[in-house]
């Protein structure tokens, strides 16, 4: 699915009229009515619930009095809330005639703003994608008084005040919505943590926007749904064996952190290799071979870390990170690493410590290997803070790029960056995933689908992310947010595969 610019959404509507022959009334009549339809089915208005309709001078602020005119037909006590302005779009003109009689119409007087109670539904039609400029002026003060009013928020198209794909200056006045209806596709904005308080839980509304135009529409940025997912994991063949599936070697535990070996094992194992050996100092051999009996285990000469880097030749992949720590001797491992394999490699955790700490090995980096940071490892990694999310996706962009790898930055929809410039959002997983381990268990599942030689490294990277999120999705009913562990998230790989095979 991918994701627009606001010129590029605002090209895809004028697209969708040429194409369908219809005027802009009958798109916006198009999306007001999707609004009023989702307002009716998933809210369940009471009758009795105090509505707040307000709407702005453009086209935004139409699908507003489309939205106040079908719920006031629909028998719903609205009032009508307009924001005073020198001009008004077209549409909005046309639309402000149509609005029925006896519907409470009143301009917004910022000396005398509307009384809100906290049990009200509002909805924000003030401002959309198009917003190019902080607010300001009778706008800001109407926005600032809607979030102090503790009311439900529900957004048309974007939150009024934020930006669709650029970050707004610190401290602007932007609608605190409780959900975000958006129209076909997301919005970039939608994805990023710095705008969680802003867009709350968004939706989108099917819109009927022109297919062929959505398929031209150049963008490198990409939110991966599991529409777009499903049949993209090959299922086995009836006579496959174990080598089938590739021979993966994982480089990973510490002293103290063996249970992140055993966990990332784990996950290999369970996202389908063939064959799996573990490498793991001395004091985790016990352990692994208890905890995981499926896998081969290969004792490092040192007792606490590893020191050694065993023969590659057997192995279709290698992941290197879970639990490594970051010894001197270590960081040699990893040296020898990156200057010997000739297969795919997958990167986490102390390795990944150990690069940023040591930036001569990042040139080191065969291209096409797979790092997998969260914020605070891709920060040391770049060696330097990001100024703000959209920041941090053009580093995240330039360091695929510059060192030809593929680059995860993990968190909520986390981040696919690629060596060609592209990035994709993953739509699975939950907030129960922010706990120890699940970082774990997501490079033992990726190396289990880069030792797959079917799969192609983006698409075993996407799969990996989708999957990860999925099962963890899969073992909430069971757990709950705060009870999830990275442990449950292995139980249900399996599962979540399965739900992508080829059928």
């Amino acid at each position: 699915m991918k994701l627009l610019s606001a010129a590029q959404t605002h090209a895809l509507d004028q697209a969708t009229i040429k194409a369908q022959n219809i005027s802009s009334i009958d798109l916006m009549e198009r999306a007001a009515n999707a609004v009023t339809d989702w307002l009716f089915k998933e809210l369940l208005l009471d009758y009795d619930t105090e509505i707040h309709v307000c709407c702005g001078p453009g086209n935004n602020g139409g699908d507003g009095l489309v939205v106040a005119r079908n719920l006031h037909r629909a028998g719903y006590p609205v009032r009508l809330w307009l924001l005073p302005a020198a001009r008004h779009s077209a549409d909005f003109t046309h639309q402000q005639h149509q609005l029925p009689a006896g519907l409470a119409v009143q301009e917004v007087n910022p000396d005398k703003l509307p009384d809100i109670a906290a049990t009200a539904m509002v909805v924000d039609a003030l401002f959309g994608t198009g917003l190019s400029r902080p607010l300001e002026g009778d706008a800001a003060t109407l926005v600032r008084h809607l979030n102090a009013s503790g009311a439900t928020v529900v957004a048309v198209d974007m939150p009024s005040g934020l930006f669709a794909d650029a970050p707004q200056p610190a401290g602007c006045a932007v609608v605190q919505a409780r959900y975000t209806l958006s129209f076909e596709l997301p919005k970039l904005a939608f994805l990023l943590p710095q705008n969680a308080g802003f867009v709350g839980d968004w939706r989108l509304l099917p819109l009927g926007l022109d297919a062929q135009a959505i398929r031209e529409a150049k963008t490198n940025l990409f939110f991966v749904t599991a529409d777009e997912m499903r049949g993209r994991f090959p299922e086995r063949p009836k006579f496959s064996h174990k080598g089938t599936f590739g021979h993966a070697l994982l480089l990973a535990g510490s002293q103290g952190k063996i249970g992140a070996a055993v966990l990332a094992t784990q996950a290999c194992l369970r996202g389908g290799v063939g064959l799996l050996t573990t490498r793991v100092p001395a004091v985790g051999y016990d352990i692994l071979q208890i905890s995981a009996p499926e896998a081969m285990c290969l004792a490092d000469p040192a007792a606490d870390f590893l020191t050694e880097l065993p023969d590659l030749a057997p192995y279709a992949a290698v992941g290197i990170g879970p639990g490594l720590g970051q010894q001197d001797g270590t960081r040699e491992v990893l040296r020898q690493l990156l200057t010997t394999a000739e297969v795919p490699l997958v990167i986490d955790a102390d390795a990944l410590n150990l690069l940023g700490a040591n930036p001569e090995l990042q040139s080191l980096l065969p291209p096409g290997s797979l790092l997998t940071p969260h914020p605070k490892e891709f920060e040391r990694l770049v060696g330097e803070p990001a100024r703000d999310d959209y920041h941090r996706l053009e580093q995240l962009r330039s360091f695929a790029n510059h060192t030809g790898c593929y680059c995860v930055l993990k968190g909520a929809y986390t981040a696919l960056a690629t060596p060609a410039g592209h990035i994709f959002f993953n739509s699975t997983g939950n907030p129960g995933m922010a706990t120890g381990g699940s970082g774990d268990v997501l490079t033992g599942l990726l190396l289990a689908l880069h030792a797959d030689q079917r799969l192609s490294p983006l698409d075993a990277a996407l799969l990996g992310l989708h999957a990860h999120g999925r099962a963890a999705d899969l073992a909430l009913p069971h757990t709950g947010h705060a009870g999830l562990l990275a442990s449950d998230i292995i139980r249900f790989i399996g599962p979540a595969l399965s739900e992508l095979e080829i059928l």
